[in-house]
């Protein structure tokens, strides 16, 4: 199959022909069809697999026919951070290169002048705005904007606008939204409250499962089984003037934005060229930030998860998980940032301490397979015994299968594992509500 299978226009055809789109991918396959129809839609595929596109482009088709209402905000696309909002109307720039459609996005962190800006040129008339949640409530609530006759709404990487909390935020801007409008809901994974979101807002629509979310097989995956101590000396080996991946563009994620930048300094000690990225820098550090990572001025980016997902940088060769994720579904996304360049090859490193080897074994669960564990090097004294069933015991007897509070009073895991006839056979549940509270306040 290719795009003229879908009929989109010829102005539609030669945008993707300039952006080197050839073939269309498993999930722009089976959802254009039927959303080129009006159809409301729950698309449910992961990260890289070519969702942007899956929507974009029967919008901007649809747009360029004269389909929706000419004085009218045609179209919202919703995205929980800023940057893929930036990154989703830069794609409506190249998908609409040849066509006549206007885009605006939309985000928190910028100043007077650039809200000022943008409710210009809602004035003066855009087709399809981008935007975070709370800034476009803020507009919504200041009627800066007019959503009544908005044709098609569209929910991007909605697992993690629930985790993020955004829940009472997209229920408030669907209740602005015309009963006719088509809604399209893309989400990397399906738990049960991405299915309650969907039987709130969507009529009879189509439902789209297209892979599980799991890691490529592309990206080479190992694991440090460590003491805390010891994970800034392994980095720095990683990293340092003698290693073989010190020019390589290098992602690591820790959990905090306290962590991020107390490991950032530390590895600028080292000599090593590193930035930070997390959501207490101001929006134009942040987009210089990912220009100098973009362009190569930055070798190393240090970040939370608030760049794990939906960022497209193509030469990232290495991930580096300082910190255990918080659920399986993060680390998929975070070592996702690899394996998108040209050979389609990447590297992923996990650093494990003590207490985070339940976390990996449950991980190793949800994958299918056990991640190849790197020995430590004796230079940096010895390692701990990777035995994480028996601590899986000690914690069932502790818990009747849910760990204990930590120090701090914060739940330390968030799984359930249940028994079954084989080892390699678990339930894993996630939490919500604690993981979603401790995201916003970490990013």
């Amino acid at each position: 199959m290719n795009f003229y299978d879908f009929g989109f226009e010829d102005e539609v055809l030669d945008g993707l022909e300039a952006m080197n789109f050839i073939a269309p991918t498993p999930i722009q396959e089976a959802t254009i069809p039927p959303l080129m129809q009006g159809r409301d839609l729950l698309g449910c595929a992961q990260t890289g697999t070519g969702k942007t596109a899956a929507y974009l482009l029967p919008i901007i088709n649809r747009i360029f026919l004269g389909e929706f209402e000419e004085d009218a905000i045609k179209a919202i696309v919703m995205a929980p951070t800023r940057e893929l909002a930036q990154q989703i109307d830069q794609q409506i720039s190249g998908f609409g290169y040849f066509v006549s459609v206007s885009s605006l996005a939309i985000y928190g962190g910028t100043d007077g002048l650039a809200w000022s800006q943008a409710q210009r040129s809602i004035e003066r008339g855009t087709d399809i705005i981008v935007a975070t949640p709370g800034r476009l409530i803020s507009m919504l609530n200041l009627q800066v904007a007019n959503i009544s006759k908005v044709s098609y709404f569209v929910i991007d990487e909605a697992d993690r606008m629930l985790d993020m909390g955004f829940y009472d935020d997209i229920m408030s801007i669907w209740k602005r939204l015309p009963p006719t409008c088509q809604i399209a809901l893309f989400s990397a994974t399906m738990p049960p409250k991405i299915g309650e979101l969907a039987n709130s807002i969507l009529k009879n629509p189509i439902r789209m499962t297209i892979a599980i979310s799991k890691p490529p097989k592309s990206i080479l995956q190992s694991a440090y089984i460590c003491y805390e101590a010891q994970k800034l000396p392994i980095v720095v080996g990683l990293l340092g003037s003698s290693s073989e991946h010190k020019t390589q563009k290098t992602v690591v994620f820790s959990s905090s934005k306290q962590k991020v930048h107390q490991l950032s300094l530390s590895l600028k000690l080292k000599g090593i060229n590193v930035a930070e990225m997390h959501s207490d820098l101001d929006q134009i550090t942040r987009e210089q930030v990912m220009r100098d990572f973009k362009t190569g001025f930055v070798d190393v980016l240090v970040a939370t998860d608030i760049v794990a997902r939906g960022i497209d940088i193509d030469d990232i060769r290495v991930v580096i998980n300082y910190d255990m994720p918080h659920d399986p579904e993060d680390y998929v996304h975070r070592i996702g940032r690899t394996a998108r360049g040209t050979d389609g090859r990447g590297l992923a490193i996990t650093l494990v301490n003590e207490e985070e080897q339940k976390s990996f074994y449950l991980l190793e669960q949800f994958l299918g397979y056990s991640v190849y564990k790197v020995p430590v090097d004796a230079e940096y004294g010895d390692a701990p015994t990777y035995d994480p069933e028996s601590l899986m015991r000690k914690a069932s007897k502790r818990g009747n299968g849910r760990y204990s509070r930590n120090k701090k009073g914060v739940r330390a895991e968030a799984f359930k594992v249940g028994k079954s006839n084989s080892r390699n056979k678990r339930t894993i549940r996630k939490g919500s509500s604690q993981s979603a509270r401790r995201h916003k306040k970490d990013n």
